[in-house]
Parts: C-alpha cells; sequence; structure tokens
C-alpha cells in the first residue's frame, strides 16, 4: 500500500534512539500479544504477508503514534472479525473490563501444543521459500529498474525505490509472493534478487552521502531490464 507505513526516505520524523538495552516487552500486555500473534498463525488466520496488510490497514494517525505490538493486536482482531471468530462488541466489553480493573490478571490457557509451535517458530523461523518450475529472467550483475507504478493493495515495493535503477548483487530462489499473498491470493512463489543502488541513485547527488550504496530484495515482478525502463521513458 501506499501509506504511512512506509518511511523508507521521509523527512520530518527526527532520530531514532537506539538504546544500549532494551527489554524484549515493555509491558505485561505485549506479553498477550505475541501469544495472540502465535496462536492465530498457527490456525490460518493470515499468513506472514497478510499479516502486514493488516496493520497497513489501521488509521494512519493512529499507526505512527502507537505502539509496536498494538500494530499486532489491531492485525489481530482485523482478521479475526473477518473471519466470524471474534465479535467487536466483546472485544469493546472485555476491553472495557481491564480499562476498569487494570490489575485483573490475563486469561491462561495451557497449550502445550502451541508453546511448541512458538519454540519451534522463534528459534528456525517460518520459511517463505517456495519451489517453482519459473525459469529466473535475470541473473547476478544484470542491470535493473524497478517499476514506478502506484499498486494497489500490499506490496512489499517501497516507494524509495521505484523508477530507481540498480545491479543484482543476490539471487535468492523462489518465495512467497507478498503481493498475492498478502492481498488474499495464493502463494504465487517469484523469484527474489537483491538488488545494490548506490545513494546518489536513490536520493540524488546533492543529497546522498557519498560512496554509500542501499540494497534492497525485490520480486520478480517489480523489475524490468534497465534498457526497457529508458526506453519506455
Amino acid at each position: 500500500m501506499n501509506g504511512v507505513h512506509d518511511l523508507g526516505g521521509t523527512d520530518g520524523l527526527g532520530p531514532v534512539p537506539v538504546p544500549e538495552s532494551e527489554p524484549v516487552y515493555r509491558a505485561e500486555w505485549e506479553k498477550a500479544a505475541f501469544a495472540m500473534f502465535s496462536m492465530t498463525f498457527r490456525a490460518g488466520f493470515f499468513g506472514i504477508d497478510a499479516f502486514r496488510h493488516g496493520i497497513e490497514k489501521m488509521h494512519p494517525a493512529v499507526y505512527l503514534l502507537s505502539p509496536y505490538y498494538e500494530h499486532w493486536i489491531h492485525a489481530i482482531e482485523h482478521y479475526g472479525v473477518a473471519k466470524g471468530t471474534l465479535d467487536e462488541a466483546e472485544i469493546d466489553k472485555r476491553m472495557q473490563y481491564y480499562l476498569e480493573n487494570p490489575d485483573a490478571p490475563m486469561p491462561e490457557r495451557d497449550d502445550p501444543d502451541l508453546m511448541a509451535f512458538v519454540d519451534g517458530v522463534v528459534k528456525a523461523g517460518a520459511p517463505a521459500a517456495r519451489p517453482s518450475d519459473k525459469v529466473a529472467q535475470f541473473a547476478v550483475g544484470d542491470t535493473v529498474t524497478v517499476v514506478d507504478d502506484s499498486p494497489y493493495g500490499h506490496t512489499r515495493k517501497a516507494r524509495y525505490i521505484r523508477g530507481k535503477t540498480g545491479v543484482i548483487d543476490l539471487a535468492h530462489g523462489t518465495f512467497i509472493y507478498p503481493d498475492s499473498a498478502g492481498n488474499g491470493g495464493p502463494d504465487a512463489p517469484e523469484h527474489v534478487y537483491t538488488v545494490k543502488f548506490t545513494n546518489t541513485e536513490l536520493w540524488g547527488a546533492e543529497a546522498a552521502e557519498p560512496n554509500g550504496v542501499v540494497y534492497f530484495d525485490v520480486w520478480e515482478p517489480y523489475i524490468v531490464p534497465a534498457t526497457t525502463a529508458e526506453k519506455a521513458a
């Protein structure tokens, strides 16, 4: 989507403070948010791309002003209601209860299978690689240009690389295509490449940090041969 979550290259947001030591969770409710994500992910509410798209559906002001795990809860609620598993009125009722009783204990559930699933995913991740018989259209060393369009719905094609030209540095094979899976479609695996862009190409000679580069992973439909892009222009 072309929303406020796509902040790459955006000015005016100030520095990003990096604390020397940061806790995994800043509040007890964040632990519950993580547990809810794990449970609903295992239950098939969403894949990771659809989950990201659920976050993108937040009101822009709420997205920018809310903490990380609140974004997770929004996506869980969105898909839970959409699937008929959660009821908005019940959610509001529970929220009001905890506002009025902030020290009330969180519900507990003993689920060894869920714990085993979380332990496995945290340690190994959830691989997005998928087999495909598609032949790669590009190779390491090719000069490519990112298609300059404005996709509707979920995409991983950041605005700041659209229309920019770089060189393929790595080829990774085929992975879930977020522009399909994130919008309710199939996995539709596509080849993924790491493209190296110079800072000058991305930000212009006057603003660019000298001699710097940015590496960005792109799915094959995002790019065209640089000569093709130049002819189209």
